[in-house]
């Protein structure tokens, strides 16, 4: 079966790209969602629940933005040159999961305070949890896209050539 280049690079050199590429990302992010959820309900912003949100998001974004940079240069540039993207799908799963980049690189920057310098705690505990809301949307959108198989999006035509 035909796997997008998502899913391949999550099935390729196991456990090692499945844990770098997907695991670090989402349970930083879920840590997040879960230490979110606990300060917007008890507004307790001195307490650990406090910490472990602010730490983890500045490590997921910084991360993140090493991941977008690596798989960018190592796999986007050369299937684009190559023309080797397997149908829409597949550029729906790579470019979803690469938009990650913009919720947790603007999470890191909200917490190291070079954006929303002016907000107070709560108007940055909202934008905080604006962008974990985004990152779990395009992380989910290109977990779908990438579980799909190319082939369903192809022409009978198509399938004749493979």
């Amino acid at each position: 079966m035909e796997m997008t280049h998502y899913m391949e690079l999550l099935a390729s050199n196991q456990p090692w790209n499945l844990f770098l590429f997907m695991a670090i990302p989402v349970i930083l992010a879920e840590t997040i969602a879960i230490a979110e959820l606990y300060l917007l309900y008890t507004r307790n912003f001195d307490g650990a629940a406090a910490k472990i949100s602010r730490y983890a998001g500045i490590i997921a974004g910084v991360y993140f933005v090493g991941v977008f940079a690596y798989l960018f240069v190592n796999a986007v540039i050369p299937i684009t040159s190559g023309g080797q993207w397997r149908t829409f799908i597949d550029v729906i799963a790579v470019g979803f999961y690469l938009m990650g980049v913009v919720p947790l690189a603007g999470m890191a920057l909200l917490e190291l305070g070079i954006i929303a310098r002016k907000k107070d705690r709560l108007g940055k505990l909202k934008i905080h949890a604006i962008f974990v809301a985004m990152f779990l949307v395009v992380a989910h959108v290109a977990m779908i896209a990438g579980m799909l198989s190319p082939a369903v999006f192809k022409s009978s035509g198509d399938m004749m050539h493979m």
